[in-house]
């Protein structure tokens, strides 16, 4: 009888321990897919104008969707960019911008933080899954904001 509670209680220690390893690859895995998603949603909210006049209304409409998206508020709105305060609370996510002249045009870029999203070393913190679901949407929705508004007017 202690025999096979013996090997009863073996067994549920691997099966513990193998459902531990299990459960933190797929951890990992949510965490990489997540970071995937981070990096696209930062390269599809780069934007190029053209000129001058389409480079100001872009620019303006920028604002806008950052003080529309952002937790806190805008801080900062020049020419060259546009920056919202440090998230404040946990989970909250801020947006800036920044205009880099290119040609007769420029590129606008979105840039994005959200505190609560990362601990130490990078690590995923207790607001990142909140925070990743903003980022992404909002940088995913920038350029075509910015397609059905610029020259809308």
């Amino acid at each position: 009888m202690k025999t096979i509670i013996a090997v009863a209680l073996a067994t549920l220690a691997l099966a513990a321990c193998a459902s531990s390893a299990d459960k933190e690859a797929r951890q990992e895995n949510d965490f990489a897919r997540s970071e995937r998603l981070l990096d696209a949603a930062q390269t599809n909210a780069t934007v190029n104008c053209r000129d001058q006049a389409q480079c100001d209304e872009a620019w303006q409409l920028t604002k806008a969707y950052v003080t529309q998206h952002s937790e806190e508020p805008v801080t900062r709105a020049d020419a060259l960019a546009i920056e919202s305060d440090v998230p404040g609370s946990s989970g909250h996510a801020t947006y800036s911008a920044a205009r880099v002249a290119k040609g007769s045009g420029a590129t606008i870029t979105l840039y994005a933080q959200c505190k609560g999203m990362y601990g130490p070393e990078r690590a995923m913190a207790s607001d990142y899954d909140e925070c990743v679901k903003k980022i992404v949407a909002t940088q995913n929705g920038f350029a075509l904001f910015l397609q059905q508004h610029v020259g809308a007017n």
